[in-house]
């Protein structure tokens, strides 16, 4: 079969990214420009300021992801773009893009769901490594600052399904980071910082009690009448723990002087985070991401267990939590379920995931219409779960 080039442009947060994939499974380029200077003053995303990034970034971020492909815009035979979930605004961008570009070039332009990208970077990641055995069904994790969702996916033919078998109740686990990071003064995006200081505490010194969910329809479902019941999160009550623990241990005056501290540093690094946090703000850090990786990990070892998940794929921007990928691989080894990750760098958002889950669709001749909008909710396609 002759090589097929799929050139991906990807824009629903606050990265503008392109890419050039060959054939679903090697990454000519991969170009991403973050958006973290312009949204850092405001501890999180400004949807506004995001989508005015995109239109300044989209054509030379196109431009230099083709260019480090040693493509032209005539070799590339397919164009793929997110359609949704995401930001409309900074959608829209990456979306106008694309269709006005394989409008003049009379491409096909391929519409892939964001959350079908990042599954697919698991794949890409294997794929580069010569890795093309993958046993199903696969359970899915997709942990993000915009996403905590499981999916049971199966392949059917050239297409991928999927089931939806659980989700966030309200905030996703990224999200969770980053205002826990905000809440103690640490910047944005808090993940990363978080990740590098909890080493520094203990992560026992503060006692965290994990959601308990209860599913209207966990009751009589199972394997057997094809129904698999479902495992929610919710994150919302452990940051408003911490929140709690601040106040009642008059932790405030010190995050404001850590605040206007690292608000004069241009680019702090992890000495100067750690000169600015006494044990007890380390301790509660580390107490945080014990319980946040505690409970992503049970409750999604639970529900492969409960699917009868031959593989696990754990993607997504938190998926780059170093205490995640510890103990998921210690526990999924414990359970002889194999468990992958995609590399960092194709963790957090990018084109070259949109390009890779674009080239399925490419084999179907799944294109999309010149009239296809975007969609800020746009769910994962469904199978009856």
């Amino acid at each position: 079969m002759a090589d097929t080039f799929i050139l991906g442009i990807e824009s629903s947060c606050d990265e503008t990214g392109a890419a050039v994939v060959r054939s679903g499974e090697q990454i000519l380029s991969n170009v991403v420009f973050s958006q973290i200077a312009t949204h850092m003053p405001y501890g999180g995303v400004v949807p506004e300021l995001a989508s005015r990034e995109h239109l300044r970034a989209i054509v030379p971020v196109v431009r230099k992801a083709m260019a480090d492909a040693g493509q032209t815009y005539q070799s590339v035979d397919a164009l793929a773009v997110t359609q949704g979930p995401g930001l409309a605004g900074a959608l829209l961008v990456g979306l106008s893009y694309a269709k006005a570009l394989a409008f003049a070039l009379d491409k096909p332009l391929i519409a892939v769901n964001h959350l079908e990208g990042h599954i697919h970077a698991v794949l890409l990641e294997e794929r580069q490594k010569g890795n093309h055995e993958v046993n199903f069904p696969v359970l899915a994790l997709v942990v993000s600052g915009g996403h905590t969702h499981l999916y049971l996916a199966e392949q059917k033919g050239k297409s991928w399904s999927y089931g939806n078998i659980g989700h966030t109740r309200d905030d996703a686990a990224g999200e969770a980071f980053d205002k826990v990071a905000k809440l103690l003064g640490l910047g944005y995006p808090g993940g990363p910082i978080i990740d590098r200081l909890s080493s520094h505490g203990d992560a026992k010194a503060v006692k965290f009690a994990t959601s308990q969910i209860k599913h209207p329809d966990r009751k009589n479902r199972g394997k057997s009448d094809n129904l698999i019941a479902r495992t929610d999160f919710s994150y919302s009550g452990i940051k408003t723990a911490v929140l709690r623990y601040v106040e009642t241990h008059g932790m405030a005056a010190a995050i404001a002087r850590r605040r206007n501290t690292l608000a004069g540093i241009e680019k702090p690094n992890l000495e100067d985070y750690l000169a600015l946090c006494d044990m007890e703000t380390l301790n509660l850090v580390a107490s945080f991401q014990r319980a946040m990786v505690e409970d992503l990990v049970a409750k999604t070892l639970t529900a492969a267990e409960a699917c009868e998940a031959a593989t696990l794929f754990v993607t997504g921007g938190v998926a780059a939590n170093q205490e995640l990928r510890q103990r998921f691989e210690s526990e999924s080894a414990q359970q002889g379920l194999p468990v992958f990750f995609p590399s960092r760098p194709l963790s957090t958002d990018n084109a070259a995931m949109i390009a890779a889950a674009a080239y399925p669709k490419w084999l179907a001749r799944d294109f999309a219409p010149m009239d296809f909008s975007a969609e800020a909710s746009l769910p994962l396609q469904r199978i009856q779960v």
